[in-house]
């Protein structure tokens, strides 16, 4: 057993010093970079531009909007052009318009660049999953994955912080961090290595990835990581912050330490996906992640002391943990190379979906009751995917 956990040890070593993994991580820190840095922020941007607290979401939507419409273009692009034509671009866009965030003191024009930078990001949380996809298979695959997830986890803890540490200077200061995208983009362009893109013809490209989109399991877990994000950016991204702020009376350095813990809890368990994979099937896990999503959403409200916050957003993470490791694996699984960018990407469309509709549908619940509705709408959805995918399991 000690022999088997070394050799298991070892590989795990050996994968975290490939250089284009490394590289890849680099792209995850970015893809994730545009929200949960500013989110701590949302109250007091709020207030310093004189906007309802229900319209601090549209700097959610303006970013997520331009993705439902573009990932899939792009992912066709960087199949038929190579993934690095498609990512350096993208990186660029991003660093430059985001960062340009923070000079702007109108919300219109806030919300004319965070659109923009929308359009830079678009490709990025698809194309770095499509990446490993293409670069490792079986066992490696899965580990990778993981270990990408923890990555994304982790920055989703450290950018609420930073973030919130930021607006504590001044509500606009978290807008300059997506300048660190440029290096990224070097990093790509000078040391990435990818795969030549697929020779194939252009009609016949687009119809094996149409059949490929038309699978049955493919639109489940499609529709899967949508409500996934509507729950995330709608009840948890969008009016936790709101929460803390009312009932606890935090500042913006507060919340991100709160956010931040969710992210430890799902960075934690995302490293051991693979460890879950080997003793539960990945179905199995991803339908368990949404009893954790919901059980949160529902403790939420009921939240009055630390003790008891603590351990909700912690119990969101688990369960966040748990969720995309095992989705990003049975989808990379489902596409072959050929057309892996576009069938990702399609993937990467449903999620900006989901970040876009999120805000929108709970804040109709908000509206209607405050930020308890908007997390017992969150616990709801997560309820009902646990019944489909347990009834799409048994059927």
């Amino acid at each position: 057993m000690a022999m088997t956990d070394d050799a298991s040890h070892n590989k795990s070593r050996s994968l975290l010093r490939d250089r284009n993994l490394r590289i890849i991580f680099s792209v995850t820190l970015m893809a994730v970079l545009g929200v949960s840095s500013i989110t701590p922020a949302f109250p007091k941007i709020a207030v310093q531009l004189g906007i309802a607290k229900q319209s601090v979401g549209l700097l959610i939507i303006a970013f997520t909007l331009p993705g439902i419409f573009l990932t899939p273009l792009l992912g066709v692009l960087a199949d038929r052009h190579g993934r690095k034509a498609v990512l350096v671009p993208s990186l660029l866009l991003f660093a430059v318009a985001g960062g340009c965030c923070g000079f702007v003191r109108d919300f219109q024009l806030l919300l004319l660049l965070r659109c923009l930078q929308g359009i830079g990001a678009a490709a990025l949380g698809s194309l770095n999953i499509t990446l490993i996809g293409d670069l490792f298979a079986g066992e490696k695959r899965m580990t990778a994955m993981g270990y990408n997830a923890g990555v994304l986890s982790m920055a989703t803890a450290s950018y609420p912080f930073l973030g919130g540490a930021l607006a504590t200077l001044g509500w606009y200061y978290p807008f300059f961090l997506p300048f660190l995208a440029i290096p990224v983009s070097l990093a790509v362009l000078l040391g990435l290595q990818t795969r030549k893109p697929s020779p194939q013809r252009l009609r016949a490209y687009l119809n094996d990835a149409f059949t490929s989109l038309r699978d049955q399991k493919a639109v489940l877990y499609f529709f899967v990581s949508m409500v996934v994000f509507i729950i995330l950016y709608g009840s948890y991204l969008t009016y936790l912050p709101i929460f803390l702020a009312e009932r606890f009376r935090f500042e913006p350095l507060h919340i991100g330490v709160v956010m931040s813990l969710m992210s430890v809890a799902t960075a934690v368990t995302s490293s051991k996906s693979g460890r879950l994979a080997a003793r539960y099937s990945k179905g199995r896990v991803l339908r368990s992640s949404f009893l954790f999503y919901g059980a949160a959403m529902l403790l939420l409200p009921l939240s009055s002391s630390w003790p008891m916050l603590i351990l909700t957003v912690i119990v969101y993470g688990v369960g966040h943990g748990m969720n995309i490791p095992a989705v990003q694996t049975l989808l990379a699984g489902l596409a072959p190379f050929k057309h892996r960018g576009a069938f990702m990407s399609m993937n990467g469309m449903v999620l900006r979906l989901g970040q876009t509709l999120g805000p929108l549908i709970m804040g109709g619940f908000y509206l209607c009751g405050g930020t308890a509705a908007a997390f017992v709408a969150g616990a709801v959805a997560a309820l009902l995917m646990f019944i489909l995918l347990l009834a799409c399991d048994n059927g």
